[in-house]
């Protein structure tokens, strides 16, 4: 039986607008630049040598609000993670701060309209999401691994298509890595450019030698899926 519907229950996403809205009325988005990374490039080099451990969980909190808020600008904080830690560990902390950030939405958006929209789902919706299920953690692999969709929005469907936590995380954790570490190599050699004058180029996650492996990914990712319907018995 759905528990009755109450107002109280929207407060999470009225907060995650709201959220999201006071970002750019206090325009934070500023700081989400190249610009802001190069102007306080030797103060964010300074606090790293002077509390690292302190830097590295700040950055987690920050990226996992950032994706809770659905805030645009990962992929600066990304280069961010990769300039500050190293591939290694920029990598690391940006997944587990994306992760965290992801999951506080999905659970958000799960606990505010998941329950209404299964008492008010139709016959396509039901299929929709049958299928969805059937293959969730393929097909999260795959919206992962290539951003076809926004962050955010991947993170609101799955939840009302009521796809399991686990998959969730799982698929999320690990679907984001690649791409992740493409972005956290280009921060770990931004010292460099910086010092050249010269700016990133973001469009490296198009180049032959990283968007082949990445699709090679997507093939894997495919496969329970199609083989779900090669062997599929005809009626």
């Amino acid at each position: 039986m759905d528990r009755p519907f109450s107002p109280w229950r929207l407060v999470p996403l009225i907060v995650v607008v709201g959220g999201l809205g006071a970002f750019f009325l206090l325009g934070l988005d500023a700081y989400l630049s190249f610009e802001a990374l190069s102007k306080h490039r030797q103060m964010l080099l300074a606090w790293r040598s002077e509390h690292y451990f302190l830097m590295m969980m700040s950055f987690i909190a920050l990226y996992g609000l950032m994706a809770a808020f659905s805030v645009p600008g990962a992929v600066w904080m990304t280069i961010s993670g990769g300039f500050l830690f190293g591939p290694v560990a920029g990598t690391a902390v940006s997944v587990v701060g994306a992760t965290l950030g992801a999951l506080a939405l999905f659970l958000a958006a799960r606990y505010a309209l998941g329950d209404i929209l299964r008492a008010k789902a139709g016959p396509a919706l039901r299929k929709m999401e049958a299928g969805f299920n059937e293959n969730a953690l393929s097909y999260l692999f795959v919206l992962r691994l290539v951003p076809l969709f926004p962050f955010w929005l991947v993170n609101l469907v799955p939840a009302l298509l009521m796809v399991k936590l686990g998959t969730f995380v799982f698929a999320t954790f690990f679907g984001i890595i690649p791409g992740t570490l493409v972005f956290a190599l280009v921060g770990s050699g931004l010292g460099s450019l910086l010092d050249a004058g010269m700016a990133p180029d973001l469009n490296v996650f198009f180049e032959p030698e990283i968007l082949l492996p990445i699709a090679g990914l997507v093939i894997l990712s495919l496969i329970p899926v199609i083989y779900k319907k090669v062997t599929k018995p005809t009626s």
